[in-house]
């Protein structure tokens, strides 16, 4: 059963004028550690990638907050919510997914949700799908 549903557009524009004003401070903000590292690898070899890998990610953060209900408040925040990619291996190696932590994981497993995310990107803007499942 469909417990919520949240969708985001990002102006990509945007996010690069933040990481102009803010620097690495911006994307510390929005990207927990693991997401950090890809991002700065990205940024370091295709600096265009990696406004586009943290424009993705704040989109499909926000969407996930939206299908969740809760917006970006307690337990909801920007680092205690991922999107990974599903590893090779797997059937559905490389699709997005979101991964949880801290108290977010403890409110999301104690509410029996499941998450599905999509994103994408274009030259100036990146959006993003969630759909979040009663287990």
């Amino acid at each position: 059963m469909i417990y919520g549903i949240g969708t985001d557009i990002c102006d990509i524009r945007r996010i690069r004028a933040s990481l102009a004003r803010h620097g690495d401070r911006f994307a510390r903000k929005i990207l927990c550690d693991t997401e950090f590292a890809v991002w700065q690898a990205r940024s370091q070899r295709w600096p265009e990638r990696g406004v586009s890998y943290l424009a993705t990610r704040f989109s499909a953060k926000e969407a996930f907050s939206k299908a969740i209900g809760l917006g970006m408040r307690m337990p909801m925040t920007w680092r205690l919510c991922e999107i990974a990619k599903l590893p090779s291996g797997h059937p559905n190696a490389g699709k997005p997914c979101v991964v949880v932590h801290g108290v977010l994981k403890e409110w999301f497993d104690a509410q029996q949700l499941t998450a599905h995310i999509t994103v994408s990107d274009e030259t100036d803007y990146a959006a993003s799908f969630c759909v979040i499942e009663n287990k």
